[in-house]
This record gives C-alpha cells, structure tokens and sequence, in this order.
C-alpha cells in the first residue's frame, strides 16, 4: 500500500513540483546521511504508527527541504538547537541533517520520492524523520502512507485549534486524517516602491495608494501612468500570475484526466501580452537575475505581488540596505495566497518523540511563533490566529516597511484564502503553462502555437492527463 500511491504518480515521465512559499533561489547539496543503525518505528496501511520509547529512538534526525528557509527558522527560534556550523545542527544528543534540493524543476520531489521508495532498504538514522512539502503538491504527499497523521506522533486537535483552516484543509487526506502541520500562513499583498509612488502618484501612503490599485481597471490606468512617467508597473510575466491562478473557478484538472484551463488564467495572458506590448513590464521572469534587479535601489519597477514569506526571505535581500524603508504594501487589486511550507513526519521516522517536539513548538506554539512574527529581518507571517491578531492591534512596526504594520492586511487576506480548486498537478501545470506563454509573449510564437505547446508539454509531463476532448 505505501509503494503503491506514491510509485503510481512516478510512473510519469516526471514527478510534481512547485515554485511557492519559498523561493528557488536557495539551493544546496545533498547534506548527507548517517548510518548509525538505530531501532525502527513501522506503521500499518491504516497509518497506525508503531510503538517506539524515546530511549529507542534514533540519534539522527533527517529533515528533507528545497531551500534554507525552515532551517534558518530552527536555527533561529527552535528551543535547545545548536547550529553546528557544517550544515547540520543537535537537538539534544541527535545530530540533525538536512538533505535541501531545489525545488524547480522537479529538482526537489524527484530524489523526495525515491528515497521515499527506498525507505524500507536503508539504515535506520538514514531514514527520512520530516519532509517538507507546498501547497502546490501537497495532495500528492499527504494522500501517500509514506505521511503519518500528525496523530500519530502526539499532535492533537486541540495543539492546531488556532491554525488558519485553509492550512488544516490542505493537508487533510481523503479520510479525513491531519497528514502535516505549518508554521506559517501565506496570505499575498502588493508590495510597491515608496518613492515611484510619491514621484507618480504624490502620495506613498498605503490606503491611498490602494485606490490606484483595487482592482484590475484601476490596476490597469496607473500602468499607463506609470509608463507615461518613465517606470514599470510590473517587472515580468510572471509577477500578477498568482492573482489570477489562486482565484480560479475549478481545478486544472477535472474528473475525465482532461486539463481545463480556467477562464481567468487566460486573463493573466490577456493581461500580460498588453502590457508587455505597451512597455508595462520590463519582460523579466519570476527569479531571473533581472527580476530580482528591478527590486533593488536603481530598479524602475513600481511593484510586485509577494506574499508573505517573500518580503523578509525575498524583496529584503534584493532591495539591499538602501531600500529599507523605500517599500510598503497595499491590498492590491485582489485577494490571492502564495505558497506555504507544511512538514510530513516520515512514516519510517524512529524520532516521533522529537518529531513532536519539533511539529509543536514550531507551528502550534504561540510563545515560539510569535517571536518569528515580530522580529526585525524576518517577520514571517505566522499559523495561529489569536498570534497573529494580537500583533495586528498591536504598535508592531515594520523598519524595512517604513513603520507599516503589514501584519495587519496579511490578517484580513488571510480570513479570504480558498484552495478549495487545488490539485496535485498545480506545480507542473502552472510552470508549464507560464513557460509555454513566455514565447507567445516575447513574439517568438502566436497564441495558437503556445497553447498547443503547453498541452503537448504537459502531456509529456502527464502522460495519464489529456487535451480536452
């Protein structure tokens, strides 16, 4: 039963993937393992997690991610843990390792699945204790037995009682079994440069800049406003894709295996060959090295659609020193979530005691969380919403935010988020799409011709999907 969910969505030609709550740029090697041969943990089909005493348990614990984000949060705020300086850290006597791919590409959920697969074949401290997953495949893993129920290492309803539902929703599987557990909430904004506001709008202040962006019409005329001036309103193609992909009617996929390309992603298409044809956008991709450019002291680029792990893991860095507090937020035109990060205890975990420890204290612990919330530099948007709305009401101020408290609009988007129309083809399909249409927006191709590469693409990605009929 464990092989066989999993092995089935590795018979594509390639596996799912995602760009989301953390960005691609971070990328390192695999940190590699140990083979200490600590006692094991077993769990039946029905996801009931064997017995093991914390004296039995592993002296390794292997943690699996696509970037540093979670590992500069345990670093950083985790009770008891030591960075060793090598790449790995110790909680206690156990050594902590983190094995990080990138996550585009398939980079990330290619060697996931196949250590995954040879879980049962590998010493015990090489076992995988926690892997992290995003929103964009998380249906895949959490529907897979190689996710225990949180249950089963001690989280309880009343531990995640303050998490967001939508959080709890995602990484429910089919019976109704809590599968994994997150730190944070993504709710998105948009984020814009303060001084390319005054100097165009005469006005920095984020409600009255609001009114020159709540919806797309109005989105739209200060655009043409912006151009007129000498600057961008957006940086590439991909920037708004998450407003229009996040507020879609139905999932990419429907009941038949056929792709449904949903109305409103093809009005990010409409929206981004106009503006790429009116000199709206500077033709910039999401992470290329002009994208992250625009962001900086001498970029031309208004604004950017960031969510909430994007502005203090993202637009901090690549705005420099000088940017700070040159940007704040506004609603933006509409509501839209970005990403997210959820941690999976492995089913072969001989850690489940510290496996706990970690889940608890990272996404249900109000005293370790809020801290991740308010300090300077990080700031990151976190799981529990009696935290969180006690730093929205409260005289939190963001420095690099010229002393906005975001908190406060994360908080009301936040309540709005609806992933109802997700899929566990989402990475794949969203990536395949965006890249299919980059030709048609660079005038390498018509429409007719990207629309028929993205389905011959993604059906070489998906050989079980299919063009509607």
């Amino acid at each position: 039963m464990k092989k066989r969910v999993l092995a089935a969505l590795l018979a594509s030609a390639t596996v799912l993937s995602l760009v989301g709550c953390a960005n691609d740029e971070t990328s390192t090697s695999d940190a590699g393992n140990a083979g200490n041969d600590a006692g094991n943990s077993t769990v039946t089909d029905g996801g009931d997690a064997g017995n093991t005493d914390a004296a039995e348990e592993g002296k390794v614990l292997n943690i699996w991610c696509w970037n540093d984000e979670f590992q500069q949060r345990i670093t950083k705020f985790y009770p008891g843990y030591t960075d060793n300086g090598d790449g790995t850290g110790k909680i206690g006597d156990v050594v902590v390792k983190w094995t990080i791919y990138p996550n585009a590409d398939n980079g990330y959920q290619i060697p996931l699945d196949a250590a995954l697969l040879d879980q049962d074949n590998v010493a015990a401290d090489e076992k995988i204790d926690i892997f992290l997953i995003e929103a964009d495949y998380a249906d895949k893993y959490v529907n897979s037995d190689y996710s225990l129920p949180v249950s089963a290492v001690g989280i309880t309803d009343a531990d995640t009682a303050e998490m967001y539902q939508y959080t709890k929703e995602i990484a429910t599987d089919a019976n109704g079994n809590l599968k994994a557990v997150s730190w944070q909430a993504a709710p998105g904004l948009f984020a814009y440069k303060r001084s390319i506001a005054k100097a165009v709008l005469g006005t920095d202040n984020p409600d009255e800049v609001q009114t020159y962006v709540a919806d797309w019409a109005k989105f739209d005329e200060t655009a043409k406003k912006m151009k007129d001036a000498g600057y961008f309103m957006l940086s590439g193609y991909d920037d708004a894709y998450r407003t229009f992909s996040n507020n879609v009617s139905a999932p990419w996929v429907n009941e038949n295996n056929e792709i449904i390309i949903d109305a409103n992603i093809l009005k990010w298409v409409e929206q981004t060959k106009t503006y790429t044809d009116n000199g709206y956008n500077n033709k910039n991709s999401l992470w290329s090295d002009g994208w992250a450019a625009d962001q900086g002291p001498d970029g031309k680029v208004f604004g950017f659609f960031y969510s909430t792990w994007g502005i203090n893991f993202t637009l901090v860095g690549n705005a420099g020193e000088a940017g700070w507090g040159d940007w704040a937020v506004c609603y933006g035109p509409q509501s839209y979530y970005w990403g997210g990060t959820w941690l999976c205890a492995s089913y072969q975990t001989d850690n489940k005691s510290l496996v706990r420890d970690i889940m608890y204290n990272m996404t249900c612990n109000a005293e370790v969380m809020t801290p991740i919330t308010t300090t300077p530099g990080v700031e990151d948007y976190t799981n529990n919403m009696a935290a969180m709305e006690a730093v929205a009401n409260s005289d939190f101020k963001s420095d690099f935010l010229g002393g906005q408290n975001h908190i406060a609009l994360f908080t009301e988007n936040a309540k709005k988020i609806d992933m109802s129309n997700i899929s566990a083809y989402d990475q794949g399909l969203n990536e395949t799409f965006q890249a299919a249409f980059k030709d048609y927006f660079d005038g390498n191709v018509d429409y007719d011709t990207a629309l028929a590469n993205f389905y011959t693409n993604a059906t070489v990605k998906y050989p079980e999907l299919k063009k509607p009929e």
